[in-house]
């Protein structure tokens, strides 16, 4: 998914439009190389300056009290890998680089990764301190799946609103069989406005009550 992502913008860029240099968002953002791949950890520990690939829960909470930082409701490990990689490090992502090895307990519907069940087989692609793609290993273990969506909603009962509830029918699909696979969303919008230099989303897609009568 990470090759076909990274082929689709290369071959719009080259052989669609013609030109690999973008201006967007106050950047000049370069397609014409292959992007870069680093795990989320890594780049915490590059931007935040704290090495959580032990994935240590102690130190991660110790370091975002440290900071200032509002802990999410419920939030175990993941979560507060996820709130430092928000914090200190989506913004400072100007060329595209594919972000890997997601903590497990943000991606309740991804495949766990076979040398590390603690993080989930999953990617996003940011440019420009923005997200434009998500992709991940489909969870097809219905068994599993179900673990993941009780654990999402003992965290919305507490009061985590981005927590997901227990999808029955969604499992029962499962139950019956899903073969492996990939799945991928691209913001097409957000594509769209790298390719055509627009900072303003409503430049690409139809706001007529935004827009201006003359």
């Amino acid at each position: 998914m990470m090759n076909l992502t990274e082929g689709l913008f290369h071959h719009l860029a080259e052989d669609v439009l013609g030109q690999t240099c973008f201006h967007f968002r106050g950047y000049d953002i370069h397609l014409d190389k292959p992007f870069e791949r680093a795990s989320m950890t890594d780049l915490v520990k590059r931007y935040a300056g704290i090495d959580l690939s032990d994935m240590d829960y102690d130190k991660a909470l110790a370091f975002c009290k440290e900071k200032g930082l509002e802990i999410p409701v419920g939030a175990q490990v993941g979560k507060l890998i996820e709130l430092l990689f928000e914090t200190y490090v989506e913004e400072k992502l100007v060329e595209p680089i594919f972000v890997v090895d997601y903590p497990k307990e943000i991606s309740p519907l991804a495949k766990a990764k076979p040398d590390n069940p603690m993080l989930a087989d999953r990617f996003e692609l940011f440019i420009a301190g923005g997200e434009f793609a998500n992709a991940f290993s489909e969870l097809n273990d219905p068994i599993d799946q179900r673990e993941r969506f009780e654990a999402q909603a003992a965290l919305k009962a507490k009061g985590d609103l981005e927590a997901t509830p227990v999808d029955e029918d969604f499992l029962e699909a499962l139950e019956y069989g899903m073969p492996p696979m990939g799945g991928l969303g691209i913001g097409i919008d957000r594509m769209v406005m790298l390719l055509t230099e627009n900072d303003s989303i409503k430049e690409v897609i139809l706001f007529p009550q935004m827009k201006r009568l003359d």
